[in-house]
């Protein structure tokens, strides 16, 4: 693997840990897409520090465990937005 690569995956690690970032708030950050940082936390990080791969899969399994709660406020956010404006869509 070169080095590069090895260094993106710890350096998206940390970020996960310190920010518990979900996958696609890491990909936005790093500029990467969301199967780039999804492969380095799965398969690439493991090799390289099995104990700093355990800590970023709890943090994505909650982050996992709440994604329909998410969703849920994203949705009712986008009809609180709704009800300020009228159905031709002027305030």
């Amino acid at each position: 693997m070169r080095d590069y690569i090895e260094e993106r995956a710890i350096e998206i690690a940390y970020y996960i840990i310190e920010n518990n970032a979900t996958v696609r708030q890491t990909a936005k950050a790093f500029g990467i897409s969301k199967s780039t940082v999804h492969k380095d936390c799965q398969d690439r990080l493991p090799a390289i520090n099995p104990t700093l791969a355990a800590e970023v899969r709890k943090v994505l399994d909650i982050n996992k465990s709440e994604r329909h709660i998410r969703g849920g406020l994203a949705t009712k956010e986008k009809y609180l937005h709704m009800e300020k404006k009228n159905w031709w869509g002027v305030v």
